[in-house]
Protein backbone atom coordinates (compact mmCIF):
# COMPACT_ATOMS: atom_id res chain seq x y z
CA UNK A 1 0.00 0.00 0.00
CA UNK A 2 2.38 2.65 0.97
CA UNK A 3 4.70 1.94 -2.32
CA UNK A 4 1.56 2.47 -4.10
CA UNK A 5 1.35 5.87 -2.42
CA UNK A 6 4.70 6.67 -3.02
CA UNK A 7 3.93 5.53 -6.96
CA UNK A 8 1.06 7.70 -7.20
CA UNK A 9 2.64 10.88 -5.43
CA UNK A 10 5.99 10.86 -8.05
CA UNK A 11 3.66 10.72 -10.75
CA UNK A 12 1.99 13.68 -9.36
CA UNK A 13 4.48 15.40 -8.60
CA UNK A 14 5.89 15.23 -11.72
CA UNK A 15 3.03 15.88 -13.62
CA UNK A 16 3.30 19.30 -11.62
CA UNK A 17 7.45 19.82 -13.07
CA UNK A 18 5.83 19.36 -16.61
CA UNK A 19 3.11 21.89 -15.83
CA UNK A 20 6.15 24.49 -14.23
CA UNK A 21 8.24 23.45 -16.84
CA UNK A 22 5.88 23.86 -19.98
CA UNK A 23 4.70 27.58 -17.96
CA UNK A 24 8.31 28.40 -17.94
CA UNK A 25 8.55 27.96 -21.70
CA UNK A 26 5.19 29.50 -22.98
CA UNK A 27 6.16 32.81 -20.70
CA UNK A 28 10.12 32.67 -22.56
CA UNK A 29 8.06 33.00 -25.96
CA UNK A 30 5.58 35.69 -24.33
CA UNK A 31 8.59 37.76 -23.58
CA UNK A 32 10.44 37.11 -27.02
CA UNK A 33 7.34 38.56 -28.47
CA UNK A 34 6.99 41.69 -26.04
CA UNK A 35 11.18 42.70 -27.41
CA UNK A 36 12.16 42.00 -23.90
CA UNK A 37 16.04 40.55 -23.36
CA UNK A 38 16.97 36.91 -21.97
CA UNK A 39 17.52 38.90 -18.15
CA UNK A 40 13.31 39.23 -17.82
CA UNK A 41 12.70 35.78 -18.51
CA UNK A 42 15.21 35.21 -15.79
CA UNK A 43 13.51 37.12 -13.52
CA UNK A 44 9.91 35.90 -14.47
CA UNK A 45 10.69 32.44 -15.08
CA UNK A 46 10.54 31.68 -10.93
CA UNK A 47 8.88 33.51 -7.60
CA UNK A 48 11.06 35.88 -5.97
CA UNK A 49 10.13 34.51 -3.07
CA UNK A 50 9.70 31.13 -1.88
CA UNK A 51 8.54 30.27 1.98
CA UNK A 52 8.44 27.03 3.47
CA UNK A 53 7.47 26.82 6.73
CA UNK A 54 7.13 23.90 9.68
CA UNK A 55 3.08 24.28 11.53
CA UNK A 56 3.29 21.95 14.85
CA UNK A 57 -0.40 21.65 15.81
CA UNK A 58 -1.92 19.73 18.91
CA UNK A 59 -4.48 17.23 17.19
CA UNK A 60 -8.09 16.33 19.15
CA UNK A 61 -6.06 13.19 20.51
CA UNK A 62 -3.58 14.97 22.78
CA UNK A 63 -0.48 14.34 19.79
CA UNK A 64 1.25 17.11 18.42
CA UNK A 65 1.75 16.81 14.35
CA UNK A 66 4.13 19.10 11.87
CA UNK A 67 2.59 19.87 8.77
CA UNK A 68 4.08 21.02 5.94
CA UNK A 69 2.88 25.02 4.23
CA UNK A 70 4.27 26.98 1.59
CA UNK A 71 3.56 31.03 0.62
CA UNK A 72 5.27 31.54 -3.34
CA UNK A 73 5.30 35.38 -3.99
CA UNK A 74 6.07 35.58 -7.68
CA UNK A 75 6.72 38.97 -8.57
CA UNK A 76 5.83 42.35 -7.03
CA UNK A 77 7.20 44.66 -9.34
CA UNK A 78 3.30 45.97 -10.58
CA UNK A 79 2.11 45.87 -6.25
CA UNK A 80 1.14 43.52 -3.66
CA UNK A 81 0.83 39.63 -4.45
CA UNK A 82 -2.35 37.87 -4.67
CA UNK A 83 -3.66 34.28 -4.53
CA UNK A 84 -4.99 31.29 -2.76
CA UNK A 85 -3.96 28.87 -0.04
CA UNK A 86 -4.68 25.36 -1.01
CA UNK A 87 -5.43 22.51 1.91
CA UNK A 88 -4.25 19.27 0.11
CA UNK A 89 -2.27 16.01 0.47
CA UNK A 90 -0.57 16.45 -2.69
CA UNK A 91 0.37 19.91 -2.37
CA UNK A 92 4.18 20.40 -3.26
CA UNK A 93 6.29 23.25 -3.66
CA UNK A 94 6.61 22.80 -7.52
CA UNK A 95 2.72 23.70 -8.20
CA UNK A 96 3.00 26.54 -5.49
CA UNK A 97 5.42 28.20 -7.73
CA UNK A 98 3.99 27.56 -10.97
CA UNK A 99 -0.12 28.72 -9.44
CA UNK A 100 1.92 32.05 -8.58
CA UNK A 101 3.19 32.03 -12.11
CA UNK A 102 -0.10 31.90 -12.98
CA UNK A 103 -1.82 34.11 -11.15
CA UNK A 104 0.71 36.90 -12.40
CA UNK A 105 -0.89 36.07 -15.55
CA UNK A 106 -4.10 36.36 -14.36
CA UNK A 107 -3.76 39.75 -12.75
CA UNK A 108 -2.09 40.64 -15.72
CA UNK A 109 -5.22 39.81 -18.36
CA UNK A 110 -7.35 41.77 -16.14
CA UNK A 111 -5.22 44.59 -15.34
CA UNK A 112 -5.14 44.27 -11.96
CA UNK A 113 -2.53 46.03 -9.40
CA UNK A 114 -0.93 42.79 -8.21
CA UNK A 115 1.37 40.21 -8.95
CA UNK A 116 0.81 36.35 -8.34
CA UNK A 117 1.09 34.68 -5.24
CA UNK A 118 -0.30 31.16 -4.23
CA UNK A 119 0.04 28.85 -0.95
CA UNK A 120 -0.36 25.63 0.32
CA UNK A 121 -0.58 23.26 2.94
CA UNK A 122 0.42 19.59 3.14
CA UNK A 123 -2.63 17.91 4.60
CA UNK A 124 -6.25 16.45 4.25
CA UNK A 125 -8.84 18.22 5.58
CA UNK A 126 -11.74 15.68 4.83
CA UNK A 127 -9.79 13.80 7.76
CA UNK A 128 -9.38 16.49 10.14
CA UNK A 129 -11.85 17.94 12.84
CA UNK A 130 -13.06 21.65 12.40
CA UNK A 131 -10.65 22.24 15.59
CA UNK A 132 -7.86 20.92 14.21
CA UNK A 133 -8.16 22.80 10.70
CA UNK A 134 -9.10 25.88 12.54
CA UNK A 135 -5.34 25.20 14.73
CA UNK A 136 -3.84 24.71 10.90
CA UNK A 137 -5.37 27.60 9.44
CA UNK A 138 -4.68 30.16 12.27
CA UNK A 139 -0.77 28.70 12.83
CA UNK A 140 -0.44 28.99 9.05
CA UNK A 141 -0.59 32.39 9.11
CA UNK A 142 1.82 32.80 12.49
CA UNK A 143 4.14 30.96 10.08
CA UNK A 144 4.10 33.53 7.67
CA UNK A 145 3.10 37.01 8.80
CA UNK A 146 6.32 38.09 8.00
CA UNK A 147 5.89 38.40 4.06
CA UNK A 148 1.69 38.82 4.05
CA UNK A 149 -0.53 41.78 4.57
CA UNK A 150 -3.01 44.47 2.87
CA UNK A 151 -0.17 45.68 0.95
CA UNK A 152 2.36 42.95 0.70
CA UNK A 153 0.57 39.55 -0.21
CA UNK A 154 -3.04 39.18 -0.09
CA UNK A 155 -4.15 34.86 0.62
CA UNK A 156 -7.82 33.97 -0.16
CA UNK A 157 -9.22 30.52 -0.77
CA UNK A 158 -8.47 27.34 -3.26
CA UNK A 159 -8.71 23.37 -3.23
CA UNK A 160 -10.61 22.32 0.21
CA UNK A 161 -10.34 25.96 1.69
CA UNK A 162 -13.32 28.06 2.49
CA UNK A 163 -14.85 31.52 4.03
CA UNK A 164 -14.61 30.58 7.32
CA UNK A 165 -10.73 29.22 6.94
CA UNK A 166 -10.29 32.78 5.58
CA UNK A 167 -12.53 34.01 8.65
CA UNK A 168 -10.29 32.33 11.33
CA UNK A 169 -6.64 33.27 9.12
CA UNK A 170 -8.03 37.27 9.33
CA UNK A 171 -8.59 36.91 13.00
CA UNK A 172 -5.36 35.61 13.48
CA UNK A 173 -3.31 37.99 11.31
CA UNK A 174 -5.37 40.93 13.07
CA UNK A 175 -4.69 39.51 16.76
CA UNK A 176 -0.88 39.34 15.54
CA UNK A 177 -0.74 42.90 14.22
CA UNK A 178 -3.22 44.27 16.62
CA UNK A 179 -5.59 46.11 14.36
CA UNK A 180 -8.36 44.33 12.79
CA UNK A 181 -7.28 43.91 8.75
CA UNK A 182 -10.05 43.26 7.10
CA UNK A 183 -8.06 44.16 3.05
CA UNK A 184 -5.51 40.77 4.33
CA UNK A 185 -7.37 38.20 2.87
CA UNK A 186 -9.95 37.88 0.48
CA UNK A 187 -13.22 34.89 0.46
CA UNK A 188 -14.11 36.29 3.69
CA UNK A 189 -18.14 36.08 4.79
CA UNK A 190 -19.84 38.69 4.37
CA UNK A 191 -20.45 40.08 7.62
CA UNK A 192 -16.54 40.28 8.06
CA UNK A 193 -15.86 42.40 4.85
CA UNK A 194 -16.61 39.98 1.93
CA UNK A 195 -17.82 40.84 -0.97
CA UNK A 196 -20.91 39.77 -2.72
CA UNK A 197 -20.32 36.91 -6.23
CA UNK A 198 -16.95 35.76 -4.29
CA UNK A 199 -18.08 32.47 -4.01
CA UNK A 200 -19.94 31.85 -7.81
CA UNK A 201 -17.12 34.03 -8.83
CA UNK A 202 -14.93 31.61 -11.02
CA UNK A 203 -18.15 29.99 -12.12
CA UNK A 204 -20.11 33.30 -13.15
CA UNK A 205 -16.68 34.56 -15.09
CA UNK A 206 -16.24 31.45 -17.08
CA UNK A 207 -19.58 31.73 -17.82
CA UNK A 208 -19.43 35.22 -19.31
CA UNK A 209 -16.06 33.84 -21.53
CA UNK A 210 -18.65 31.22 -22.79
CA UNK A 211 -21.30 33.70 -23.96
CA UNK A 212 -18.54 36.14 -25.54
CA UNK A 213 -17.08 33.07 -27.58
CA UNK A 214 -19.77 31.73 -28.49
CA UNK A 215 -20.69 35.16 -29.45
CA UNK A 216 -17.60 35.78 -31.38
CA UNK A 217 -17.96 32.19 -33.41
CA UNK A 218 -21.85 32.53 -34.43
CA UNK A 219 -22.91 29.70 -32.26
CA UNK A 220 -26.01 30.27 -30.58
CA UNK A 221 -25.73 29.64 -26.67
CA UNK A 222 -29.29 28.63 -26.59
CA UNK A 223 -29.69 24.60 -26.93
CA UNK A 224 -25.41 24.27 -27.38
CA UNK A 225 -24.67 21.22 -26.30
CA UNK A 226 -21.98 21.88 -23.55
CA UNK A 227 -19.56 18.75 -21.79
CA UNK A 228 -18.56 19.77 -18.26
CA UNK A 229 -15.34 17.97 -17.14
CA UNK A 230 -15.37 18.25 -12.99
CA UNK A 231 -18.57 18.72 -10.83
CA UNK A 232 -17.26 20.73 -7.76
CA UNK A 233 -17.81 24.45 -6.59
CA UNK A 234 -16.98 25.39 -10.41
CA UNK A 235 -18.17 23.20 -12.38
CA UNK A 236 -21.37 22.82 -10.38
CA UNK A 237 -22.41 26.36 -10.65
CA UNK A 238 -21.61 26.73 -14.06
CA UNK A 239 -23.49 23.97 -14.77
CA UNK A 240 -26.74 25.95 -12.96
CA UNK A 241 -25.34 29.17 -15.28
CA UNK A 242 -25.48 27.82 -18.24
CA UNK A 243 -28.58 26.00 -17.97
CA UNK A 244 -30.38 29.20 -16.85
CA UNK A 245 -28.92 30.61 -20.40
CA UNK A 246 -31.23 27.89 -22.36
CA UNK A 247 -27.63 25.70 -22.78
CA UNK A 248 -28.09 21.59 -23.04
CA UNK A 249 -25.54 20.31 -20.79
CA UNK A 250 -24.99 16.76 -22.07
CA UNK A 251 -22.25 15.91 -19.82
CA UNK A 252 -20.27 15.93 -16.17
CA UNK A 253 -17.91 14.42 -14.55
CA UNK A 254 -16.76 13.72 -11.26
CA UNK A 255 -13.92 11.59 -9.51
CA UNK A 256 -16.09 8.68 -9.81
CA UNK A 257 -16.59 8.79 -13.48
CA UNK A 258 -19.10 10.54 -15.97
CA UNK A 259 -22.75 11.32 -17.27
CA UNK A 260 -23.76 11.13 -20.84
CA UNK A 261 -26.73 12.41 -22.55
CA UNK A 262 -27.14 13.85 -26.22
CA UNK A 263 -30.35 14.91 -24.81
CA UNK A 264 -29.09 16.68 -21.83
CA UNK A 265 -28.82 15.88 -17.85
CA UNK A 266 -31.56 17.06 -15.46
CA UNK A 267 -28.91 19.29 -13.78
CA UNK A 268 -30.88 20.23 -11.03
CA UNK A 269 -31.87 16.51 -9.88
CA UNK A 270 -27.77 16.09 -10.06
CA UNK A 271 -27.05 19.30 -7.98
CA UNK A 272 -29.48 18.39 -5.41
CA UNK A 273 -27.78 14.92 -4.90
CA UNK A 274 -24.08 15.80 -4.98
CA UNK A 275 -22.29 15.16 -1.56
CA UNK A 276 -20.12 17.91 -0.23
CA UNK A 277 -17.27 16.67 -2.58
CA UNK A 278 -18.77 17.17 -5.50
CA UNK A 279 -19.75 13.62 -6.42
CA UNK A 280 -22.99 12.20 -7.54
CA UNK A 281 -22.02 9.59 -10.84
CA UNK A 282 -21.14 7.03 -8.06
CA UNK A 283 -25.43 6.93 -7.60
CA UNK A 284 -25.58 6.02 -10.93
CA UNK A 285 -25.09 2.32 -12.97
CA UNK A 286 -24.79 3.95 -16.82
CA UNK A 287 -21.73 5.62 -16.36
CA UNK A 288 -18.44 6.23 -18.44
CA UNK A 289 -14.75 7.13 -17.84
CA UNK A 290 -13.45 10.76 -17.63
CA UNK A 291 -11.82 10.16 -21.03
CA UNK A 292 -14.47 8.82 -22.56
CA UNK A 293 -16.74 11.98 -21.69
CA UNK A 294 -13.90 14.35 -23.23
CA UNK A 295 -14.35 12.80 -26.79
CA UNK A 296 -17.67 12.59 -26.62
CA UNK A 297 -19.45 14.94 -29.43
CA UNK A 298 -20.09 18.86 -27.96
CA UNK A 299 -20.43 21.91 -29.25
CA UNK A 300 -18.38 23.12 -25.94
CA UNK A 301 -15.97 21.39 -24.00
CA UNK A 302 -15.27 23.20 -20.14
CA UNK A 303 -12.70 21.03 -18.48
CA UNK A 304 -13.41 22.34 -15.15
CA UNK A 305 -11.48 19.41 -12.94
CA UNK A 306 -7.78 18.89 -13.00
CA UNK A 307 -4.72 19.25 -14.79
CA UNK A 308 -3.13 17.66 -17.98
CA UNK A 309 -6.35 15.85 -18.99
CA UNK A 310 -6.43 17.10 -22.86
CA UNK A 311 -2.85 15.57 -24.26
CA UNK A 312 -1.24 14.68 -27.51
CA UNK A 313 -2.73 11.01 -27.39
CA UNK A 314 -6.35 12.75 -27.45
CA UNK A 315 -6.62 15.83 -29.24
CA UNK A 316 -7.24 14.55 -32.65
CA UNK A 317 -10.69 12.83 -30.95
CA UNK A 318 -11.94 16.11 -29.41
CA UNK A 319 -15.16 16.79 -31.41
CA UNK A 320 -15.92 20.10 -29.61
CA UNK A 321 -15.71 23.20 -31.92
CA UNK A 322 -15.02 25.76 -28.50
CA UNK A 323 -12.81 25.08 -25.45
CA UNK A 324 -13.14 26.68 -22.23
CA UNK A 325 -10.69 25.81 -19.87
CA UNK A 326 -11.45 26.44 -16.38
CA UNK A 327 -9.79 24.16 -14.50
CA UNK A 328 -5.36 24.96 -13.54
CA UNK A 329 -3.69 23.12 -16.55
CA UNK A 330 -6.09 21.32 -18.42
CA UNK A 331 -4.27 21.11 -22.07
CA UNK A 332 -0.60 20.27 -22.47
CA UNK A 333 1.05 23.17 -25.06
CA UNK A 334 1.83 19.66 -27.32
CA UNK A 335 -2.37 19.39 -27.27
CA UNK A 336 -3.02 22.98 -27.65
CA UNK A 337 -1.06 23.34 -30.86
CA UNK A 338 -3.00 20.17 -32.12
CA UNK A 339 -6.39 21.80 -31.54
CA UNK A 340 -5.90 24.69 -32.08
CA UNK A 341 -4.73 23.90 -36.12
CA UNK A 342 -7.83 21.81 -36.46
CA UNK A 343 -9.31 25.21 -35.77
CA UNK A 344 -10.70 24.30 -32.44
CA UNK A 345 -11.25 27.77 -30.39
CA UNK A 346 -9.42 27.48 -27.27
CA UNK A 347 -10.07 29.88 -24.23
CA UNK A 348 -7.08 29.01 -21.80
CA UNK A 349 -7.01 28.88 -18.44
CA UNK A 350 -5.47 31.95 -17.07
CA UNK A 351 -8.08 34.19 -18.96
CA UNK A 352 -11.50 31.93 -18.35
CA UNK A 353 -10.99 31.64 -14.37
CA UNK A 354 -9.90 35.16 -13.82
CA UNK A 355 -13.16 36.23 -12.68
CA UNK A 356 -12.19 34.85 -9.01
CA UNK A 357 -9.22 36.93 -8.92
CA UNK A 358 -11.23 40.22 -10.37
CA UNK A 359 -13.93 39.77 -7.71
CA UNK A 360 -11.24 39.22 -4.83
CA UNK A 361 -9.81 42.74 -6.10
CA UNK A 362 -13.30 44.21 -5.97
CA UNK A 363 -13.39 42.55 -2.26
CA UNK A 364 -9.97 43.84 -1.61
CA UNK A 365 -10.98 47.61 -2.98
CA UNK A 366 -14.17 47.59 -1.04
CA UNK A 367 -12.30 46.75 2.35
CA UNK A 368 -9.86 49.61 1.45
CA UNK A 369 -12.44 52.33 1.02
CA UNK A 370 -14.81 50.79 3.31
CA UNK A 371 -18.00 51.18 1.13
CA UNK A 372 -19.62 47.87 -0.19
CA UNK A 373 -20.99 47.44 -3.65
CA UNK A 374 -24.21 45.16 -4.18
CA UNK A 375 -24.61 41.95 -6.08
CA UNK A 376 -25.31 44.00 -9.29
CA UNK A 377 -22.61 46.01 -9.20
CA UNK A 378 -19.65 43.37 -8.92
CA UNK A 379 -20.87 41.14 -12.03
CA UNK A 380 -21.63 43.98 -13.92
CA UNK A 381 -18.18 44.85 -13.36
CA UNK A 382 -16.72 41.54 -13.62
CA UNK A 383 -18.56 41.01 -16.61
CA UNK A 384 -16.75 44.42 -18.21
CA UNK A 385 -13.39 43.62 -17.14
CA UNK A 386 -13.64 39.84 -18.83
CA UNK A 387 -14.92 41.31 -21.92
CA UNK A 388 -12.25 44.22 -22.31
CA UNK A 389 -9.70 40.88 -21.44
CA UNK A 390 -11.22 38.78 -24.13
CA UNK A 391 -10.82 41.32 -26.83
CA UNK A 392 -7.30 42.42 -25.64
CA UNK A 393 -6.48 38.50 -25.90
CA UNK A 394 -7.93 38.36 -29.09
CA UNK A 395 -6.45 41.39 -31.08
CA UNK A 396 -3.15 40.30 -29.52
CA UNK A 397 -3.55 36.75 -30.79
CA UNK A 398 -4.25 38.33 -34.66
CA UNK A 399 -1.55 40.81 -34.60
CA UNK A 400 0.87 38.17 -33.45
CA UNK A 401 -0.79 35.17 -35.50
CA UNK A 402 -0.62 32.94 -32.52
CA UNK A 403 -3.17 30.34 -30.77
CA UNK A 404 -5.01 32.26 -27.74
CA UNK A 405 -2.82 30.43 -25.03
CA UNK A 406 0.33 32.07 -26.45
CA UNK A 407 -2.03 35.11 -27.04
CA UNK A 408 -2.94 35.10 -23.00
CA UNK A 409 0.54 34.67 -21.67
CA UNK A 410 1.98 37.60 -24.14
CA UNK A 411 -1.10 39.85 -22.00
CA UNK A 412 -0.65 38.20 -19.11
CA UNK A 413 3.41 38.92 -18.49
CA UNK A 414 3.33 42.06 -20.17
CA UNK A 415 1.97 44.42 -17.25
CA UNK A 416 5.04 42.41 -14.57
CA UNK A 417 7.67 42.98 -17.59
CA UNK A 418 6.68 46.48 -17.91
CA UNK A 419 7.32 47.40 -13.78
CA UNK A 420 10.32 45.74 -13.96
CA UNK A 421 11.31 47.02 -16.31
CA UNK A 422 10.58 50.52 -14.93
CA UNK A 423 12.29 49.49 -11.81
CA UNK A 424 15.44 48.69 -13.07
CA UNK A 425 15.23 45.12 -12.48
CA UNK A 426 15.46 43.66 -15.85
Amino acid sequence: MEAVKEHIQAKGEQAQLDLFQSTQKIIKEAVGYLGYSDGMYELLKEPIRMLTVRIPIRMDNGKTKVFTGYRAQHNDAVGPTKGGVRFHPEVNETEVKALSMWMSLKAGIVDLPYGGGKGGIICDPRVMSLGEIERLSRGYVRAISQIVGPTKDIPAPDVFTNAQIMAWMMDEYSHIREFDSPGFITGKPLVLGGSHGRETATAKGVTICIEEAARKTGLELKDARIIIQGFGNAGSFLAKFLKEKGARIVGISDAHGALYNVGGLDIDYLLERRDRFGSVTNLFHNRISNKELLEKECDILVPAAIANQLTADNAANIQASIIVEAANGPTTWEATEILSKRGILIIPDVLASAGGVTVSYFEWVQNNQGFYWTKEEVTDRMRDVLITSMNKVFATAEKHQVNMRLASYIVGIRKTAEAAHFRGWA
